[in-house]
């Protein structure tokens, strides 16, 4: 049985979209005959065997492309505590995922969930039906779901897994409203200081030119930044997004690029520290649940490495699971990579010792969320008295540059 889209109109010519499970294209039609509507285009949505281009895994698996758009955390968070809910009550897992797709209204989730409960029908487990959508459900969710599926505790596993993606959708979330206030404080700035050098200026400097009037050095050098930003101001602009463009393409097609890159990253002042911070919880959390799912330690560690942002800081962690299969403790080797906190290794050493290393995974994971937090308002703190102090400086140049001409002149005609 495959899963086809269709398009179809009803009987008062509304246009609907969907998928469908049948074994042929006439199959689908006649099922919507007997609903009521009529086809107008019928596909199968999986045809060919695709590729998994993901650099950090660097797999091939079978999978299925979808003309639909990704499915956000907060829906991959609903859909698993669901699924999970369902599973915990016993139901086989064909009917909890058919179950799922009776009361999803959105077309791109129906898609995942139809095309995933096919691959089941067929035969296949649940983490390698996932592996569909590598995009929707990375290396470490479908590791879990594996883990789950052969230990007889998928249930508990998806909770989890659910618990996790709502908090990583907490940080994101956090980490863009951290961001929101200084980008619109700068954006204003920039625009205010732009418009005064391409507006109000050349209107002043006019009437000085007509009067002929010697200019203080002050002045001169606002007219030269005004008659600058004039010329070469939108090709300033256009070159930074090129840049920006062409950095991030060469970060993409250069490993070696983005390694020097992400390594310079961590080692500016405030902004590195937040990124290193905001790493080492996932690692940490991420680590936690995989032990917690019976993952074995050296494996847990290679993929919670693998979820990171900071490509210096997965081989970073690569290179200390690679200690650890030498025979070297965890904490140990986490204190060579000298990216963890103090306190976060006091932690992880208190685990070991005691036997409780998934618990204490958690606790220096909060931990470390905490200080983000902490790092994340100091910075702010920081930023927005910093930029305002900066903005006042520059306008207060620009007006002191325009009155002194002013001033003198006024006291000539005083004199």
């Amino acid at each position: 049985m495959s899963v086809f889209a269709y398009e179809a109109l009803d009987t008062k010519g509304k246009k609907s979209k969907g998928v469908m499970e049948a074994d042929s294209p006439r199959q689908v039609r006649q099922k919507l005959r007997v609903s009521g509507l009529n086809a107008i285009n019928v596909s199968e949505t999986s045809s060919k065997e695709t590729t998994d281009t993901q650099k950090n895994t660097g797999t091939s698996l079978r999978g299925f492309t979808l003309l639909q758009k990704q499915a956000s955390d907060a829906e991959v968070a609903l859909l698993t505590r669901q699924l999970a809910t369902l599973v915990a009550a016993g139901i086989p897992l064909e009917e909890c995922l058919q179950a799922l797709i009776r009361q999803l209204r959105k077309p791109h989730l129906k898609s995942i969930v139809t095309t995933v409960r096919s691959k089941i029908l067929e035969g296949q487990t649940l983490a390698d039906s996932l592996a569909c959508y590598p995009r929707t459900f990375d290396r470490l969710y479908r590791a879990m779901v594996a883990a789950g599926e052969k230990s007889g505790h998928l249930d508990g596993v998806l909770e989890r897994l659910a618990d996790f993606t709502e908090h990583r959708q907490k940080i994101k979330g956090q980490l863009i409203q951290a961001m929101i206030y200084p980008a619109i404080l700068t954006l204003v700035a920039i625009g205010v200081v732009a418009a005064l050098l391409t507006t109000v200026v050349p209107t002043v400097v006019e009437q000085f030119a007509h009067m002929g009037q010697q200019l203080p050095g002050m002045t001169l050098a606002l007219i030269s930044i005004s008659d600058f930003v004039r010329a070469y101001g939108p090709a300033l602009v256009i070159a930074l997004l090129a840049t920006l463009v062409i950095r991030q393409l060469i970060l993409k097609q250069s490993r070696a690029c983005r390694l020097v890159h992400d390594r310079w990253l961590l080692k500016l002042p405030i902004i590195g520290s937040v990124l290193s911070g905001v790493d080492c919880a996932r690692f940490a959390r991420t680590l936690s649940i995989l032990t917690s799912s019976t993952v074995p330690l050296l494996e847990g560690m290679a993929i919670a490495s693998k979820v990171l942002v900071n490509q210096h800081m997965q081989e970073s962690l690569l290179k200390a699971a690679e200690r650890v299969r030498e025979g070297t403790s965890l904490w140990q080797s986490l204190e060579q990579t000298e990216l963890f906190s103090p306190m976060m290794l006091y932690i992880i050493a208190s685990g070991e010792k005691s036997g409780e290393l998934t618990g204490m995974l958690g606790r220096a994971a909060d931990n470390q969320d905490q200080q983000f937090e902490s790092q994340v308002n100091i910075a702010l703190g920081i930023f927005g008295p910093l930029l305002i102090v900066t903005m006042a400086g520059v306008v207060l140049f620009i007006v002191m540059a325009i009155l002194t001409p002013m001033l003198d002149l006024n006291s000539l005609v005083g004199g």
